[in-house]
């Protein structure tokens, strides 16, 4: 072998002579099954393979190729591994010259059929497969980065390498292994072998070979039903994402959701199980972004979740229930819708808060379809921005405040949780649930920081259209106990999160001049008028116990004594009934202003009634809207632009 691989170098004209000589021979013992001389004239290619690099060496690799492919065309599982190990050698070499008429279609092809090998010992079966996976991962880096070669990326490559992958990374539980301490150490499981592969070839792919590579993946799940137990299917995508660039991540996020698309009338458990997929690529995406069509995202979620609702009530995939309609599983479709809106809870919690109030917005204007509401809850889930204005530009407040004065109560009670879980900051909004008369609130336990200058720049700005609403909402004839408890609970949170002395003498006018609504407004209903009163009466409690002015607190708990003795239908316990309401069950305004007055708070705004205040925007935006929220988004656009 010594003098054969100097005369080689010192003749390099010669190799392909030298080739061509032992393929033959090689092919002559293959044939007159003399396997010894087999295996020392694959040992010989391999060698000079391995020390020549001069400019004729292409012609000496043709011969070799040729040899291995007669290796891997024998019957003997010896013989195909032999050829494997051999091919495995050469694509680790980095050539000198470049080849333009080579090709490798017979081993991708031949290299996927041994991966599916079923030869009856199973030691011998693992090892064929084994040797099958080496083969193309030999075959990816021959190719990957040689521009010469057939491109390794076009379908019809890939859809013979994936399906092969994934074959062997679904055998996980059925492969035997040696109980041999040296069998273990001296190989890897074929799983194993098959996920380092994988990895690898999605690693090497770039930004145009994506599609390619993850369709393969795609329809190996449709072929053989893996959506439904999705196990498997969120395992491969999760081996997906952690390989490929991170910043071709939303290519593979918008694949699902066409595939999710193109599944549209498929089973509620195939649907789900793409969903699941989704929500984990998600999670794992999870860089501030989605990629350049965050709206679109949400918009093929949506629409899933609106379709899934159609055929729950409709019993339907088709627009017209016929005889060949496949049947509809309810139990199904609510683990599908589930598995949506947690999905839009995922997305939503890997964008920046700007992003996620468009969001908001978005699904706000789908809110007549049927299922938007827990979708819009799932995006607020979890809301954390320390920067209120950030949190609640006027693109957003100003669209999402005119839905709290539709005539939907559903609506204006999803409105109001979305502005509670995004003003709530420090986690404070189960504290004032159920909604009582505290005599001690140290016992909430309230999380209060002191208000940020951004806070006080929100206010300045936006305080007079949130009192404005809030005022307005409260006079809602279809408003029940939830609405009023949410508008607690946001008028609490406002006084904790964002008021400073200005703020709070506001607040304290709102309250009152809630009082005198409930007193004035005959018209509204029993149940609506005495809960008002209870609401004034819990949130003034609440007030002057933050404020800590003796004389205050005084006053209001001297007055919800006396609601407790004669009217308790005025407390937020015991809200049932309205009769004549006079004297000294009523907060006084005159009272608190010079009591506040005389602890330096300035009492000038107090001593005027509050009146919602109608300016500007405010007033182009203050009509009472029933119709379709689509077309009032459209329009709110619009004025907010001009």
């Amino acid at each position: 072998m010594e003098k054969l691989t100097f005369y080689a170098l010192s003749a390099p004209e010669k190799l392909d002579r030298i080739g061509a000589y032992l393929s033959e021979r090689l092919s002559r013992d293959v044939a007159r099954h003399r396997y010894g001389y087999v295996c020392i004239a694959m040992e010989a290619l391999d060698q000079l393979l391995m020390a020549c690099h001069c400019q004729t060496i292409n012609l000496f690799v043709e011969s070799f190729l040729t040899m291995v492919r007669k290796l891997l065309e024998a019957d003997k599982p010896n013989l195909q591994i032999l050829g494997t190990n051999s091919f495995v050698k050469f694509a680790n070499i980095e050539e000198d010259t470049p080849s333009y008429h080579r090709s490798y279609d017979f081993f991708v092809s031949r290299f996927s059929e041994m991966c599916h090998s079923s030869y009856e010992d199973p030691d011998i079966r693992t090892k064929i497969r084994m040797a099958g996976i080496r083969g193309l991962q030999g075959v990816v880096r021959k190719t990957v980065n040689d521009e010469l070669q057939a491109n390794i990326w076009d379908p019809q490559h890939m859809d013979k390498i994936v399906p092969s992958l994934l074959f062997n990374l679904q055998q996980e539980e059925g492969v035997e292994r040696s109980p041999s301490p040296e069998t273990e150490k001296e190989r890897e499981s074929p799983v194993e072998l098959t996920e380092r592969c994988f990895r690898e070839l999605l690693g090497r792919a770039a930004y145009g070979n994506i599609k390619n590579a993850v369709k393969p993946v795609l329809m190996h799940l449709d072929n053989h039903s893996l959506w439904e137990s999705k196990t498997f299917a969120v395992r491969c995508f999760k081996i997906v994402m952690y390989s490929i660039q991170s910043q071709h991540s939303h290519l593979v996020i918008q694949q699902l959701l066409g595939h999710l698309d193109a599944n549209s009338k498929n089973s509620a458990r195939v649907r789900a199980g793409i969903v699941e997929v989704i929500s984990e690529a998600a999670v794992i995406e999870a860089s501030g972004s989605i990629g350049p069509t965050v709206l679109e995202v949400f918009n093929t979620l949506l629409k899933q979740l609106r379709l899934s609702v159609d055929y729950e009530l409709t019993g339907s995939y088709d627009s017209f229930a016929n005889m060949g309609s496949k049947v509809i599983k309810v139990h199904e479709e609510r683990q599908l819708q589930e598995a949506v809106i947690k999905t839009v809870g995922s997305f939503a919690y890997t964008l920046p808060p700007y992003q996620r109030s468009e969001v908001m917005l978005f699904i706000i204007g789908k809110i007549p379809v049927p299922g938007m509401y827990p979708a819009l809850g799932s995006v607020t889930a979890g809301f954390q921005s320390t920067n209120i204005l950030t949190a609640l530009p006027t693109s957003f407040l100003d669209p999402l405040l005119s839905f709290t004065l539709m005539e939907d109560a559903e609506i204006r009670l999803l409105v109001l949780d979305i502005l509670i879980g995004i003003i709530d900051r420090h986690d404070n909004r189960h504290k004032f649930s159920p909604v009582r008369i505290i005599s001690d609130i140290s016992v909430l336990k309230l999380k209060v920081d002191k208000c940020s200058r951004q806070d006080n720049l929100f206010m300045k700005k936006h305080s007079q259209r949130l009192y404005r609403h809030i005022y307005l909402a409260c006079k809602e004839e279809s408003s029940v106990q939830r609405h009023f408890e949410s508008l607690y609970t946001l008028l609490a949170l406002i006084c904790v999160e964002l008021a400073n002395e200005e703020v709070v003498v506001d607040l304290i006018r709102l309250a009152l001049a809630l009082q005198d609504l409930a007193l004035t407004e005959e018209a509204l209903p029993v149940y609506t008028r005495c809960a008002i009163h209870a609401l004034s009466a819990v949130y003034l409690n609440l007030i002057c116990q933050l404020t800590t002015v003796p004389t205050f607190c005084q006053h209001v708990h001297e007055v919800i004594e006396s609601r407790k003795k004669l009217v308790p239908f005025l407390l937020p316990e015991d809200v049932l009934k309205l009769e004549k309401v006079e004297g000294e069950v009523l907060f006084v305004q005159t009272k608190i202003a010079e009591i506040l007055g005389g602890s330096g708070y300035n009492t000038e705004r107090l001593a005027t009634a509050y009146i919602p205040q109608i300016t500007g925007l405010t007033l182009s935006l203050s009509f009472k809207y029933t119709g379709c929220p689509v077309v009032c988004l459209i329009f709110f656009d619009t004025v907010i632009r001009h």
